[in-house]
């Protein structure tokens, strides 16, 4: 299982000993070149490193993300690569939100209008509703220039944390 992870920016290191303690010492933990955002693999399941994470006292990790892959891709893939995601975690009797963030990227112009042409793609080819209130499903899309994260979540697989600055 892969995550991202963010945490402030100047405790970068210590998130990142923070997940090697939560996970465990075969997770592997890499600091990106954006500030403040780490990937860390495990070869854990998703409930049981989400589980890890919730249940670890953390000083310096604001959210991680489960990410299902990684990939490199231009737009195209990108757009095949979230449907092929979203036909294998969403039904036509889901709703679903898609939330797009972009780090250092021009596949997109906007993150919002990714999402629209994400969102329109999926309720043509699946069926499923929108909802971005209270989604049962979100796609998370996390683009780092031109490597991609793709993610079908339920409303329980992202990890928040209360950090004092």
């Amino acid at each position: 299982m892969l995550f991202v992870v963010t945490a402030p920016l100047y405790r970068q290191f210590d998130a990142m000993w923070e997940l090697e303690w939560a996970l465990g010492e075969d997770v592997s933990v890499k600091k990106t070149k954006y500030p403040g955002v780490i990937l860390a693999r495990t070869p854990r399941s998703r409930e049981d490193a989400v589980r890890a994470l919730k249940e670890y006292e953390t000083t310096a990790i604001f959210k991680a993300i489960p990410l299902d892959f990684l990939i490199s891709c231009t737009r195209e893939d990108l757009m095949e690569t979230v449907l092929t995601a979203a036909r294998a975690g969403i039904t036509a009797e889901d709703s679903f939100a898609v939330r797009v963030k972009r780090r250092g990227t021009r596949l997109a112009e906007s993150s919002r209008d990714l999402e629209r042409d994400i969102g329109a793609r999926i309720v043509d080819e699946v069926g499923a509703t929108v909802n971005l209130d209270y989604p049962s499903k979100t796609v998370r899309v996390e683009i780092f220039g031109t490597k991609v994260g793709v993610a079908v979540l339920g409303p329980d697989d992202i990890v928040t944390k209360e950090v004092a600055e």
